[in-house]
């Protein structure tokens, strides 16, 4: 049966279509060759994407080898470290919508056979999964890789460390530049297990990009052979008509939540992983999460929530290296991007050959317990808590892994303030205290477009009182690199007049890691029967006042009024 590509069907029906290509750089031989679109978030706005035009060029380039046409479309992303400390922040969540919407409009408009999608970073690497869902083309996600690390390993996420440790007085301007300036030598992710490296992940753990194709350090050749490879395999997917609806289902996203258990990835996942799945129906509860991480061992021994920079994940074995481990866990019969399944692609990974760069350029002083063996885990649980009770009906999320075990249960007192700003300046100011519970509202979907509370968290982390002995609870969210008792996501959300918009400074709060709760037991300073509270935030709640939207114009104003809860995603919904 001969293929009938879907670019030459459309073709037909536009006859401008041809006469259009001609004005660039295609020949009249180009026209019934299969057509890919190479969508990619290239730009010169941080390093995570500031080297992918290389690799559309690579990528181009070998398709054209088989007479294929590659076709790149630009739709660039922006960086959550750059955007951190100023209103930018809030323009970070919305940005995944709004790619995800460009690359859906680039691909339809036109006509095309196939995608592959180059992306590295936070909000770019989930939009691009959304993307491939929706558009339902046979389509490769190729990975932009990881940054080196700094002198002495150091990270970006240290910075925001040292930038508290400055405003105490701690150390010097030129100590903080001297860190400031070494701590990205490279493109790529940054160096830890942030949102940027755990989305990378997920999307080799869904099937959607070759195996150990995430987080390959971005000065190894491995990047370019591996992109080179992944042109090879999409025209095969195109060629056989494999579809991403022959690739993920249901069990794909439990492989999934099961490698974000095991390698202790962000909480942003969280988000990502349900608006991924809506794209084709599929609805993620935050409650998987937490009855998957309770099963799954955590053994990736990589920063925040380790001791490793990205860099010695990848040249440990990278993601095959954790799936070997987790072989007793996961869905091995599961399709990939490879039309093999993942069980196949494991015993067959020396057909790649851009995986022989893990030992040939290996660091001769890699350490041996970059990723532990399952049977002897760092923690028998995965990383992350989904807490529920009268603070958060529908959930909130911890990163447990990353918290003092001193924290996991906790009793304080609320300090309640509206805007970030206000919080991290009664943090450095010294108006928090050991007992104390900082509460940060309105910064949800809804409220500020869900920004990052990072310096916040970073500050309270960075200090040694204060990190074992206060907690930060919000219901906007956290850097993937955020490390310390920071709770996030908390749903409802202060603008729909959830419960963490009722407390007042003075009301008592617990923690119950364990448990899994989290809930006010206190007013005013005393202990009350849980009927008690819900009397008096009954009676708050009738004198609460829905606040004005922040936004009224433009993204923002699109997005804080659509925003679904951060419980389902933070996608916009359609209602």
């Amino acid at each position: 049966m001969v293929l009938l590509l879907r670019s030459q069907e459309i073709r037909k029906q536009g006859a401008e279509i041809d006469a259009l290509r001609m004005g660039m750089d295609w020949t009249a031989d180009d026209l019934d060759k299969m057509q890919i679109i190479i969508a990619n978030t290239y730009g010169n706005g941080h390093p995570g994407s500031f080297h992918l035009d290389k690799y559309v060029s690579t990528l181009k380039n070998e398709l054209k080898k088989i007479d294929v046409m590659g076709s790149r479309m630009t739709t660039s992303d922006i960086c959550d470290g750059i955007a951190q400390g100023h209103d930018g922040m809030n323009y970070s969540l919305v940005s995944r919508e709004m790619i995800a919407n460009m690359v859906e409009i680039q691909a339809m408009a036109a006509p095309y056979d196939g995608i592959a999608l180059f992306s590295s970073c936070d909000k770019s690497v989930p939009a691009h999964l959304m993307s491939i869902l929706r558009l339902n083309l046979p389509a490769i996600h190729i990975p932009g890789g990881s940054m080196a690390p700094g002198p002495a390993g150091l990270t970006l996420e240290m910075i925001g460390t040292y930038s508290a440790d400055l405003k105490r007085g701690e150390i010097t301007e030129e100590e903080f530049k001297q860190y400031q300036y070494s701590a990205c030598p490279s493109c790529g992710a940054c160096q830890f297990m942030g949102t940027a490296s755990t989305m990378q992940l997920m999307s080799e753990a869904l099937g959607l990009a070759l195996p150990g194709a995430a987080l390959i350090p971005s000065t190894s050749p491995a990047l370019e052979i591996m992109t080179k490879e992944a042109g090879h395999y999409l025209v095969d997917l195109v060629k056989k008509g494999i579809k991403p609806s022959d690739i993920v289902t249901r069990k794909s996203f439990e492989n999934a939540i099961m490698i974000h258990a095991a390698i202790g990835g962000s909480t942003n996942a969280l988000l990502h992983i349900p608006a991924i799945a809506h794209e084709f129906g599929i609805e993620i509860e935050l409650d998987q999460f937490d009855e998957i991480h309770r099963k799954i061992p955590f053994i990736a021994n990589i920063k925040t929530s380790g001791k490793y920079p990205t860099h010695y994940f990848w040249y440990a074995g990278g993601l095959p290296a954790v799936m070997k481990e987790l072989k007793d866990y996961l869905h091995l019969d599961q399709m990939t991007v490879t039309g093999k399944t993942l069980a196949e692609n494991l015993e067959e990974l020396d057909k790649f050959s851009y995986l022989d760069y893990m030992k040939s350029e290996a660091p001769k002083n890699l350490p041996n317990d970059v990723i532990y063996p399952a049977s002897s885990p760092i923690n028998d649980e995965g990383s992350l808590a989904v807490l529920k009770g009268n603070l958060a009906p529908m959930g909130a999320v911890v990163k447990h892994s990353a918290v003092d075990p001193q924290m996991h249960q906790f009793k304080g007192r609320i300090k309640a303030y509206d805007t970030e700003e206000e919080a991290l300046d009664a943090v450095l100011s010294g108006d928090i205290v050991s007992g104390d519970a900082v509460i940060i509202r309105y910064e949800g979907p809804k409220g500020s477009g869900m920004p990052e509370m990072f310096y916040t968290s970073e500050a309270i982390a960075s200090d040694e009182v204060l990190n074992t002995s206060t907690a930060l609870i919000t219901d906007g969210r956290y850097s993937g690199a955020t490390r310390g008792p920071a709770i996030g996501h908390v749903s409802p959300e202060a603008v729909d007049g959830g419960p963490i918009a009722l407390v007042e400074d003075g009301d008592l709060i617990e923690i119950d890691i364990p448990g899994r709760k989290l809930n006010i037991i206190g007013l005013n300073g005393e202990e009350k029967s849980a009927a008690e509270i819900d009397k008096v935030l009954a009676v708050r709640k009738e004198k609460w006042k829905k606040p004005k939207f922040k936004f009224n114009s433009g993204t923002l104003g699109l997005y804080v009024r659509h925003a679904v809860p951060a419980a389902k995603g933070a996608y916009i919904g359609m209602d």
